[in-house]
């Protein structure tokens, strides 16, 4: 289970590093390359729920075989693909296998663990190997574009995807689905829920592109905006919704989720930001790129193991304002290197930034999402909790880096301007978590 939360988490990141290789073979630039990202989060995290409900009804081995083997298979195709688009969709079908198999492999194990010490340190390495694959898919990515290409960024992952699903089949228990009188799944509510950001990705990113018909872009923002209104409206009536009105009768938990969403679009679109200054602006090779963010890498390590012990001292407001606060430092050190035309070393700051900003705001806003919950609300809690990090990073990295580098502004520098876009949104959350009552954070115990 671990191996497969490596390669997905892994994924996450890995592409970042390749990015400017994969645009120079097909001949895209920064603005339609963000494609190769927003796809996969926004594709998983908005079937992540569906996910879920999917290992109940159906079984958790048997979806987790499902979601693994597509998983597998889209990477396949996307190290093979010989067009940009036929990328673009395996970047699609990767997110939904993450969507369906990352919930079944989590419930599998906390399933195999009683609660109490052994499964607080089978979710501790669940946590910590997740961690490991964000850091270490920047390195990776640089060794591997470098002295292998790009393509095998995500070839490496097939071999060891069917080692988790021979093992899977082998070592994972079967259980029986859910009963013939379970509610039937909210298919059309996971449809919508994922329409409205990828159409509202394809207006802001494919605005200005030449030759893009001039009906596409209004089309595509008012049917991103009917697919929400659409997913509310689902919801409302679905037996089983993917997302209970229930859940927003708490006022906390829904702060967290919206400043998640914001924080997560400015972190993602710095990890963008990195790549193309020092492979773009400064003409830095793959590996040497990979190797300049060792230092994000390792102080993110550093500082995740911190937070958690003073975020019983502080409170988890005051580690999500200080992790809000330390983004938008190093969204403005970005700036001011991109103005000044500054080196690699410039990086540096904003990198150790973007660590601690990461560490601080989101573990703290993993607390107060599941503030309160019960046995009957955990599971959805984690699930938008998680849902609201991938959809914000997507949906922040089409807005800034879409626009900052869209052809029409070719003559600004759209690094101040990806910058300049991301800190209303910070500044937004900064405000709507100062504004939110928060619960007091209890001292953990040793066994805890």
């Amino acid at each position: 289970m671990s191996m497969l939360q490596f390669f997905i988490a892994v994924d996450v990141t890995v592409v970042n590093i390749a990015l400017p290789s994969i645009g120079a073979d097909f001949g895209v630039d920064g603005h339609t390359l963000t494609w190769v990202v927003v796809g996969y989060t926004v594709t998983g995290g908005g079937m992540l729920m569906l996910g879920g409900r999917l290992g109940d009804l159906l079984g958790r081995r048997r979806v987790l075989l499902l979601g693994t083997g597509l998983f597998g298979a889209a990477s396949l195709l996307a190290g093979l693909a010989p067009t940009f688009t036929l990328l673009v969709v395996a970047r699609l079908l990767q997110g939904a296998g993450e969507a369906v198999a990352l919930p079944a492999a989590m419930a599998t194990i906390v399933l195999l663990f009683p609660e109490g010490p052994r499964r607080t340190r089978a979710l501790s390495v669940w946590a910590a190997v997740a961690s490991c694959g964000l850091v270490l898919g920047f390195v990776v990515s640089g060794v591997i574009t470098a002295h292998l290409g790009w393509r095998w960024v995500f070839l490496v992952a097939v071999p060891f995807l069917l080692l988790v699903m021979v093992a899977a089949a082998f070592l994972v228990d079967g259980d029986r689905p859910a009963a013939g009188d379970a509610p039937p799944l909210d298919l059309p509510g996971a449809l919508l829920l994922t329409a409205c950001p990828l159409l509202f990705t394809l207006g802001v990113v494919e605005a200005g592109e030449p030759g893009m018909p001039s009906w596409v872009i209004p089309a595509s923002l008012a049917g991103a905006v009917a697919a929400g209104a659409g997913f509310v409206r689902v919801e409302a009536r679905s037996r089983r919704p993917l997302l209970p009105p229930r859940f927003f009768a708490d006022r906390t938990r829904v702060a967290a989720n919206l400043t998640t969403m914001l924080l997560s679009g400015g972190l993602s679109t710095s990890f963008l930001l990195f790549t193309f200054y020092l492979q773009d602006r400064l003409g830095i090779g793959p590996l040497d790129s990979g190797l300049t963010m060792l230092p994000l890498a390792v102080s993110l390590l550093a500082f995740s193991a911190l937070v958690p012990r003073l975020l019983n001292r502080w409170g988890a407001r005051a580690c999500v304002l200080t992790g809000i606060g330390l983004t938008a430092a190093a969204m403005a050190v970005i700036a001011l290197a991109s103005t000044l035309e500054a080196g690699r070393a410039a990086m540096i700051p904003a990198m150790l930034l973007i660590a601690a900003g990461m560490a601080f705001g989101l573990v703290g806003l993993q607390y107060l999402a599941v503030t309160g919950v019960t046995e009957d609300d955990a599971g959805i809690a984690s699930g938008v909790q998680r849902a609201a990090d991938q959809l914000g990073g997507a949906t922040g990295v089409a807005l800034c880096v879409g626009i900052g580098f869209a052809p029409t502004l070719h003559s600004r520098d759209p690094f101040l301007i990806a910058t300049l876009l991301a800190t209303p949104a910070l500044t937004a959350g900064a405000l709507l978590t100062w504004r939110t009552p928060t619960p007091p954070t209890p001292t953990q115990t040793p066994a805890d």
